[in-house]
């Protein structure tokens, strides 16, 4: 089943389809151009999004994670990693994000949103 978009997503989408079209081109080429298999490449790329400070990029990178199979406890390794390079308030933030599952299910509910 594919994967419900954010709605800035869709709307992204939907105005710029050749943009959006290569975007996603770009991220299978970017995936399958070296050796990490899929659950390194999540985990990579859910601690890019952590150290980047980007709390939407880290919901999908959960969402994305998760759906690879790994477990709350590697993603849970991966914000405790960043303690010791972003810092504790940091990391803590990322542990908020990593651990909202109104928004790393796909489901927003009302409070959430």
């Amino acid at each position: 089943m594919p994967q419900k978009l954010p709605k800035p997503a869709i709307r992204f989408k939907k105005l710029y389809p050749d943009v959006w079209k290569a975007f996603t081109q770009l991220g299978e080429r970017c995936h399958d151009a070296g050796p990490l298999d899929e659950r390194s490449r999540r985990l990579v790329k859910l601690a890019l999004s952590i150290g980047a400070g980007l709390e939407g990029a880290t919901h999908s990178a959960v969402r994305n994670a998760r759906k690879a199979g790994l477990s709350e406890e590697e993603i849970n390794h991966v914000v405790v990693l960043a303690v010791t390079t972003l810092g504790l308030p940091s990391a803590t933030r990322a542990f908020t994000w990593t651990g909202d599952k109104s928004r790393v299910s796909g489901h927003r509910t009302a409070k959430a949103a």
